[in-house]
């Protein structure tokens, strides 16, 4: 009897643990490309816009959360850093 209860308590605790991954590859992806785009903004001279410091905190905000496995909000935070790193790059 305890086999059947603990059977489906495993399960539960595995497929957790699980979902903790599945934007890890994501957020790293999008980190890496981010900070190499911040980098080439910078050479280019956008470092005092608006929107490179907007992007420079959300990608430090994303290395945090993969700091503590929060990866879906990792991946959408260095998304938006590219975003505005490409309006930084186009003058807005």
């Amino acid at each position: 009897m305890k086999a059947w209860f603990c059977l489906p308590l495993i399960a539960v605790v595995l497929s957790g643990c699980a979902a903790r991954t599945e934007y890890r590859a994501s957020c790293g992806t999008q980190l890496d490309a981010a900070w190499h785009e911040l980098d080439l903004a910078k050479a280019e001279g956008f470092a005092g816009t608006v929107s490179y410091s907007k992007a420079l905190s959300l990608l430090t905000a994303a290395k945090t959360q993969q700091q503590f496995e929060k990866y879906e909000g990792c991946s959408e935070k260095a998304e938006k850093a590219r975003f505005y790193i490409r309006e930084s790059r186009a003058g807005r």
